[in-house]
């Protein structure tokens, strides 16, 4: 069975000031394409500059990845934002991370959101349709990458927008084909050798046991792998190194 290829991709440049959360240079010698924090959940104009430096480097896509704006939150807190307000401030995330990406000759290849932003985009069609209008002030047809069936994306590509699928490999998924809230029961998927199975199984057939036992479809041409969790490189690693091994091609989607 030939399977379609696959982009690795990881939140990546979750610092501020001396703080760091993720080891970007390690995560960068294994993804293809990395969602650089711009500052609104995670990250500095340093940072930023500094990522985009080494994924240039590396031949890695760089992707905004836009939040709310929320750094003591870390994006993940609920916010109501009005759409004309969160359509600027996505603009303003990826015209500013395209400064440095430009300044390291790359570009800016793709827009994902984060946390709190990302999951309320799956159903909320006034939060989505902001999103996709600050895409479209930023001034490019940038991808945008999300959860399948996503109002996102469906909005996205009415707006004759590129759409990019994305699953992820430590993250529980309900019945529906979404993922469990980050503060519910058995939301990350901590044990190391269920992720690498699950990413094949995603990769290869399309499908990942959601936390109710049953099957669900999320077919994507983008697989996540969070840097923010104990152990993220050699699991990163892990994953890429099965998934070559049962024939499956890692490369960049953008």
């Amino acid at each position: 069975m030939t399977s379609a290829p696959i982009d690795l991709n990881a939140d990546l440049g979750e610092g501020f000031g001396r703080w760091r959360l993720t080891d970007d240079e390690q995560l960068l010698s294994v993804v293809t394409s990395a969602n650089v924090a711009c500052g609104f959940h995670a990250g500095d104009a340093v940072t930023m500059r500094r990522v985009c430096a080494l994924a240039a480097e590396r031949g890695v896509r760089i992707g905004a990845q836009v939040s709310y704006r929320d750094l003591a939150g870390f994006g993940r807190r609920a916010m109501d934002v009005p759409p004309d307000e969160l359509a600027a401030e996505v603009a303003y995330q990826i015209g500013a991370l395209e400064v440095f990406a430009r300044a390291a000759g790359s570009r800016v290849a793709y827009v994902k959101p984060h946390g709190a932003l990302y999951n309320r985009v799956v159903h909320d069609e006034e939060q989505a349709a902001a999103v996709v209008e600050g895409v479209r002030l930023a001034g490019e047809k940038l991808p945008v990458l999300g959860l399948p069936g996503s109002r996102l994306l469906a909005l996205a590509a009415e707006a004759q927008l590129p759409v990019v699928s994305e699953a992820f490999a430590d993250r529980a998924y309900t019945a529906h084909g979404t993922l469990v809230p980050r503060g519910g029961d058995g939301a990350v998927v901590s044990d190391p050798d269920a992720v690498v199975e699950r990413s094949v199984a995603m990769a290869r057939s399309g499908t990942v046991l959601a936390r109710s036992g049953e099957t669900v479809a999320v077919r994507a041409r983008s697989l996540c792998l969070h840097g923010d969790t104990p152990g993220a490189v050699g699991l990163a690693r892990r994953v890429r190194e099965r998934l070559e091994g049962a024939g499956v091609r890692v490369e960049a989607f953008a």
